[in-house]
């Protein structure tokens, strides 16, 4: 289905049936403008395959599929160089927009995506999202930190959401951490902001309603960034 839907709007697609008819398909890369690579398959997983393709061809562009993945599993995907992350289902549409915008976008190393340890979404996109904080877009309301983020949609039109944390979940973030002040400063509080983002566009693949999206709590998935920020901060 993914094959006819991209056929239909005039891409050239060829199909493998695992992981490493795909890889020996892809030969250099030469061929390749574009790979779709399903994360759930028999034999080598999704993220193997990509990290092969990328060992092969380090410019190749790719986009992981998945309808069983979690978003620490998007992250990994990210540092492992995917330009998209999407979740099944999705429409064809969702699908032909992302692809679209996948060929238009350049590359960006791997280098530069995973730059810091608290913002491993920025430049990727989730679902065919995609979304980068905006210039001076952290503020302070009563205690209440709001960052501001532009997000790119699957139809290219453009939006501000604003991530809202409030106080208390902060108090919660420093018992968590038993640190007063977290590392890495404002840029912690802004990638804490980033991963709530990215974890509502990959569950919900909608904007938040009316643009706003408050931290309520301190989840399972931001308690995981909270262990992998930490570590590093350790390492």
């Amino acid at each position: 289905m993914i094959r006819l839907a991209l056929q239909h709007v005039g891409h050239e697609v060829t199909a493998s049936a695992n992981g490493e008819e795909g890889v020996k398909e892809f030969g250099d890369g030469s061929c390749w403008d574009l790979v779709l690579v399903d994360q759930r398959m028999p034999g080598m997983s999704g993220i193997e395959v990509q990290r092969n393709i990328r060992k092969k061809c380090p410019k190749a562009k790719l986009i992981m599929i998945t309808a069983f993945g979690t978003i620490d599993l998007a992250a990994e995907a990210i540092q492992a160089g995917a330009m998209d992350f999407m979740r099944k289902p999705f429409t064809a549409d969702t699908l032909r927009n992302a692809v679209q915008s996948a060929l238009e976008r350049p590359l960006v190393s791997l280098s530069e995506n995973t730059a810091s340890a608290f913002t491993p979404f920025t430049r990727t996109t989730i679902n065919g999202y995609r979304f980068e904080p905006a210039p001076d877009g952290r503020t302070v309301d009563a205690g209440d930190i709001i960052c501001d983020f532009i997000v790119d949609l699957p139809d290219h039109s453009s939006t501000n959401v604003k991530v809202e944390l409030p106080t208390y979940v902060t108090e919660l973030v420093k018992a968590y951490t038993d640190m007063e002040e977290p590392p890495g400063g404002d840029g912690f509080w802004q990638g804490l902001c980033e991963e709530a983002l990215a974890n509502y566009l990959w569950q919900c693949a909608e904007l938040p309603a009316a643009g706003l999206l408050r931290i309520e709590d301190l989840s399972s998935s931001l308690q995981r960034w909270l262990d992998s920020v930490l570590t590093v901060e350790t390492n």
